[in-house]
């Protein structure tokens, strides 16, 4: 093989074994702000239910009062387990949902746009939420999470 052409397929290597690294920082630092912004948004809707099931019922939302408390218990306790990094992947299924209801109810334009005007799609409030409950379900935790900390405990124990 060409030295130049050897070199470069090794330095290629490398760099995708360097970059490979990011993954678990990366996960982390999306854990942490997407996790806490839907653990103070679940806990701005549950302080405030009357004001949050009077939203949902202008929307059209069924039974407004329960689904404020479903929706604020969902982001709150979902998004403290997403930023700790226990039950990650179980969590964002649900925390998924929210956000997928949230772009077919206040931002119904947004989502069905999404081919036609993909930028509005992108700036609804609720995609970086989605994003990173997608990326958390797709990806996992990451290793600086309480779920690999307790993954390793149980090896251990378990030996």
């Amino acid at each position: 093989m060409n030295p130049l052409l050897q070199r470069l397929t090794a330095a290629y290597a490398s760099g995708v074994l360097r970059a490979g690294t990011l993954h678990h920082p990366l996960m982390l630092l999306v854990r942490l702000q997407w996790g806490y912004g839907f653990f103070r948004t679940g806990l701005g809707k549950l302080s405030d239910l009357p004001a949050t099931a009077e939203f949902f019922a202008s929307l059209g939302i069924p039974f407004p009062h329960l689904n404020a408390v479903a929706a604020g218990s969902t982001e709150m306790v979902g998004g403290a387990l997403l930023a700790l990094g226990l039950a990650s992947r179980i969590a964002a299924v649900p925390l998924i949902g929210v956000m997928a209801t949230a772009y077919a109810t206040d931002d119904r334009e947004a989502l069905l746009g999404v081919f036609s005007d993909p930028q509005a799609f992108v700036d609804a409030v609720p995609f970086p939420y989605l994003l990173a409950s997608l990326l958390v379900l797709t990806y996992g935790p990451g290793a600086f999470s309480l779920d690999v900390l307790i993954a390793r405990f149980r090896r251990r124990t378990s030996r």
